[in-house]
């Protein structure tokens, strides 16, 4: 079969810039298309034009806002190959083929190159359908506003931070709903600051429906605040309360909307999810939980187009770079980030959770941190890469999740806590040396003995059945437990 590549370089106003190539790399020809059905069929009969019949194609094209979803149904339902690759990629191969131009026509012909020069690392675009393109959306959109909702957060907290300045002492965490009770009514300190701590504590309790004493500790700590802040503004003109106050309250209206917003959207999520993975087998992984499993369902779609459980880390962009020349290799390089964030994201924090309850990635975070000098952030990143990998492997078999200790025994979630709290728990002074805060002092750097009883070795169990365990780490002094 022979075979041609189209590389098309998308206009979100303009038309599309189309180059076609044989199978050589040598053009046949250059056109311009736009998204609708005449000029797309237009731009595929140029492209098939004296070939044989069963002759496939193989679209090549950026992700270029919603571009390319026109050209990716038009050509897939009519049994092409459509790939899609990341902007990066397409423009360091455009500067090292034509070093001092750029134009349209250049960047359609580099995108008809890259299946010559990559194709290993290309994989088939495959557009979800029905319930799979809605969680897609569903789990989209939540994760926008839930972004959105956070700055929205982060600019209640300043304001009311520019109002009082010791507002930090009355809110210790993140903006509770008792916080967003008192702002909402009593955001100006002058009036604040006078109302009685009984008042307050009440609409905290009736709104909250938290306990007196939780609602008291809240009121004293903010009415305190906006007393502070009184003795410390007094009538300065600079500080114009009312306006600020006034400002707060709009950005809490706008954050009750998204909120609002994000739980309609999340309750549809939660429908279609249950369509798409009627088994729940994203959520039998370890720290996945009700919002990581629809997550890693949407970005995986069908398993079984990414061909290992390394291809679909890779993907994630949780896999560090490589660094070799010689007989150097660098170890430790930065995570390539080449996935979607929102997966990302999720797989760090379903990471930090599965530490606590998977052996077998507890060894891995614990390795990491005392053996190898790795900081909190960058350990739990790499339990994620390996999350990862288990995720394809549970997905792609269609069986449940199933913690296992590190010699391959199967335990219970009780007993996956017990063996990572005895056994492969950080001591506190490693901690100490790995945070980048300001501490009294540093623990000394001495390895301690359980550190060097610790066998190296790498985590294999995403390309492993689970019945099949990689050669495992010993532990000095421990049997091998029986499920319960």
């Amino acid at each position: 079969m022979e075979n041609r590549v189209i590389g098309i370089d998308l206009g979100v106003t303009s038309a599309h810039t189309a180059c076609v190539v044989d199978g050589a790399g040598g053009v046949i020809c250059k056109r311009q298309a736009r998204p609708t059905l005449e000029s797309l069929s237009g731009l595929e009969a140029a492209a098939l034009a004296g070939a044989p019949p069963e002759t496939r194609l193989s679209v090549v094209m950026e992700p270029t806002g919603a571009a390319w979803l026109p050209v990716a149904v038009f050509f897939i339902r009519r049994g092409h190959l459509v790939y899609r690759v990341s902007s990066a990629k397409a423009s360091d191969l455009r500067k090292f083929l034509v070093r001092h131009a750029k134009t349209n026509a250049i960047d359609a012909l580099t995108l008809a190159k890259i299946p010559f020069i990559d194709h290993k690392a290309l994989i088939p675009l495959e557009l979800a359908e029905g319930p799979a393109a809605s969680l897609r959306r569903r789990v989209r959109v939540t994760d926008r506003l839930r972004s959105q909702a956070t700055r929205h957060k982060t600019r209640i907290r300043e304001l009311a931070r520019q109002m009082m300045p010791s507002v930090d002492e009355a809110v210790t965490s993140e903006l509770r709903m008792a916080d967003m009770v008192v702002l909402e009514r009593y955001a100006d300190p002058r009036v604040l600051a006078v109302i009685p701590l009984s008042r307050l504590t009440r609409l905290i309790v009736a709104k909250t429906g938290r306990g007196a004493a939780y609602a008291e500790r809240k009121a004293a700590g903010w009415i305190g605040a906006a007393q502070a802040a009184l003795e410390l503004y007094g009538d300065d003109p600079a500080v114009p309360f009312a306006d600020l106050a006034d400002e707060l309250a709009t950005e809490i209206a706008l954050l009750h909307v998204i909120e609002a917003e994000m739980a309609r959207h999340a309750e549809v999520r939660e429908e279609v999810y249950r369509q798409v993975d009627p088994d729940e087998l994203a959520r039998s992984l370890p720290g996945v939980g009700l919002l990581g499993g629809p997550t890693l369902v949407a970005a995986m779609g069908r398993p079984g187009r990414f061909p290992s459980a390394g291809s679909f880390r890779r993907y994630s962009g949780l896999t560090p770079k490589a660094s070799e020349t010689g007989n150097s290799d660098a170890k430790g390089q930065v995570m390539s980030k080449a996935g979607a964030s929102w997966l990302r994201d999720q797989l760090v924090m379903s990471a930090n959770v599965a530490r606590r309850v998977d052996p077998e990635l507890a060894r891995i975070y614990y390795v990491q941190m005392v053996e190898r000098g790795a900081h909190h952030n960058k350990a739990v990143c790499i339990v994620a890469s390996h999350l990862a990998g288990r995720a394809w492997t549970t997905m792609r078999r269609g069986q449940p999740y199933v913690l296992r200790d590190i010699d391959g025994t199967e335990v219970s979630i009780a007993q996956g806590k017990a063996i990572v709290a005895e056994h492969f728990t950080v001591p506190e002074e490693v901690r100490r040396r790995r945070r980048t805060r300001k501490t009294r002092g540093k623990a000394p750097q001495v390895l301690s003995a359980r550190v060097k009883s610790v066998s190296r070795g790498d985590d294999k169990r995403g390309d492993l059945p689970h019945g099949e365990a990689s050669s495992p780490l010993s532990r000095p002094s421990r049997g091998t437990l029986v499920s319960a």
